[in-house]
């Protein structure tokens, strides 16, 4: 057995008496819809509703028993990492400086707060989770404290590889394994220890399409930073793979990989909480997700398991979500219209709406025109069959108009 094998025996040894296995069950939703059986590892179910616990508490225990006197500990953090990093200095008794980005949702914040009872104090610093680590890694050094990375570090993927061990006992046979990827200390951790205990099991690798740093990196062959990235998906959204994680898995195949887009994913974070009552925060909702671009054959009566990384949800951000699943689904579109200025205008290109098509948004964008006015209008549906016999109806009418739906620049100009 390997050095690192060992340390994640020992690992999860010593988490035992913290942290109760989270659950690996069968989703029979899942499972019916895809025709094999889908297990979900439910890591959003750990006592900080992430599995980022399992590498703060490992980096926390090693550190210490190097050198008891560590008083001092800093990280950085998009969200899961800063709670399990707080849930941390809580246990251990140990004061804690946490940088998150400004854009970190404000639940998040708020039950990070909750986990350091009193141990820790959080700063916001930048847009994205890169600008932020950068600070946080100045600050350790210029107050000497221990900085604690939230994945590129070894004793981080040791933490995170003990949910693998935990697989393996609660389901010894399974034929594919799904890994969301985002710095890629779960991924890192996981992929060694199912390569000496279950080689047979094909492991899919997950990254939101807007932010696919890992993938990026293995087609270039190195590791590469992100020009631009969103961070919709902020449980995933690293611009660079970490270094040590890039070690291990620079021999993956990019053409074996999951890119999910933002939009569909929201139709997955949408579903499992109306149908299922599970509540996914979009990097949690990256691996079932995925199973929509697999090969049905390929899946039939084989044993899968979707790793759901994380529940914390801000459900203020629930409109955003339903907006972007409408958009996937061509529930919703959003049209310039151009209208003639003339009385009875409106009330005729109203009376081409269908029976199911329902305005959300109304607004004129330019109201000097003399003879025509653009109007900004939402529409949402029931079916998106109707929106081509709609346009066509519009067309045949002589209104004249634009879809913007899938114009990111003028949406997010105007919208």
């Amino acid at each position: 057995m390997s050095a690192f094998l060992q340390s994640v025996r020992q690992a999860k040894a010593a988490m035992q008496s913290v942290l109760q296995p989270t659950p690996l069950a069968e989703n029979l939703h899942l499972s019916q819809r895809f025709g094999c059986s889908v297990l979900l590892k439910r890591e959003d179910l750990s006592p900080v509703r992430s599995y980022k616990l399992r590498g703060a508490y490992n980096f926390f225990r090693k550190a210490l028993a190097d050198n008891p006197e560590l008083d001092h500990f800093v990280c950085a953090s998009a969200g899961n990492h800063a709670q399990g990093f707080a849930w941390a200095c809580d246990h251990f008794g140990k004061r804690g400086t946490i940088f998150m980005p400004t854009t970190t949702p404000a639940q998040k914040i708020t039950k990070t707060e909750v986990f350091g009872k009193g141990e820790t104090e959080i700063r916001l610093v930048g847009d994205i989770f890169d600008e932020c680590n950068t600070a946080a890694i100045e600050f350790a050094e210029s107050v000497g404290a221990a900085f604690v990375p939230p994945f590129d570090h070894l004793d981080i993927i040791e933490g995170q590889a003990t949910v693998a061990l935990e697989m393996l006992e609660q389901e010894p046979a399974i034929d594919i394994l799904l890994l969301p990827v985002g710095g890629g200390g779960l991924s890192a951790g996981v992929i060694q220890v199912f390569a000496d205990f279950s080689p047979s099991t094909k492991i899919l690798l997950v990254e939101p399409a807007e932010a696919a740093s890992l993938h990026a990196a293995l087609n270039a062959g190195e590791r590469v930073k992100l020009a631009t990235l969103s961070n919709f998906v902020d449980g995933a959204a690293v611009a660079q793979i970490g270094r040590a994680n890039y070690q291990v898995l620079a021999d993956h195949d990019p053409a074996a990989m999951v890119l999910v887009p933002e939009t569909r994913l929201c139709t997955t974070i949408i579903e499992m909480l109306n149908i299922e009552g599970i509540v996914l925060e979009p990097a949690g909702a990256l691996t079932i997700d995925a199973l929509t671009d697999l090969d049905p054959n390929e899946l039939k009566g084989k044993k899968v398991v979707c790793l759901t990384s994380g529940g914390n949800f801000d459900f203020e951000r629930l409109p955003e979500v339903k907006e972007k699943a409408l958009k996937y689904s061509g529930l919703k579109k959003y049209f310039i219209l151009r209208l003639p200025q003339r009385p009875g205008a409106l009330k005729d290109f109203l009376s081409l709406l269908g029976p199911d098509d329902d305005i959300s948004r109304f607004e004129y964008m330019k109201k000097s025109a003399r003879n025509f006015g653009t109007i900004l209008i939402g529409l949402e549906t029931s079916s998106a069959e109707n929106f081509a016999d709609f346009e066509h109806r519009m067309t045949n009418n002589g209104f004249g108009f634009q879809d913007i739906t899938d114009n990111d620049i003028l949406s997010n100009l105007i919208i």
